[in-house]
């Protein structure tokens, strides 16, 4: 039987040369326009696509968070009132946190589940599932 620190340098052996690492999961930066006293979010379809979460669900959470109204139109969200982009990016990270990252393992892979009246996340890297509170 090999002792541990041989079996060990025959894996560092075998390790390729580079390592290929996993990309980081990035949300897209938000883009608005003002139109008035409208605030549009230009890249709202993409950042919805990037976090593989639907339009609406995104959309209600913002409409919320920033105690506002609002509509989709085309792949761009318009919200009465004038914000910034820091205050939007700031609840869309938020957003991410409590409705797409797993809380356990970290991973972007999840999807939000209904069972009965209670939604949850459920990872699909490691499998845990998590309650999230509706809006």
């Amino acid at each position: 039987m090999r002792s541990y620190e041989e079996l060990l340098e025959k894996a560092l052996s075998e390790l390729p040369e580079e390592v290929i690492k996993r990309e980081r999961f990035e949300i897209p930066k938000v883009s608005i326009h003002r139109e008035g006293s409208r605030t549009i979010i230009k890249n709202f379809s993409q950042i919805a696509k990037t976090i593989n979460r639907s339009e609406e669900h995104i959309y209600k959470y913002l409409v919320k968070s920033l105690g506002t109204a609002g509509f989709l139109e085309s792949g761009r969200l318009t919200l009465q009132g004038k914000f910034n982009e820091e205050e939007i990016q700031k609840e869309i990270n938020s957003y991410v946190k409590d409705y797409v990252l797993c809380k356990e393992c970290n991973s972007p892979d999840t999807v939000l589940v209904r069972e009965e009246r209670i939604l949850f996340l459920k990872c699909m890297a490691c499998g845990a599932k998590h309650p999230v509170r509706s809006f």
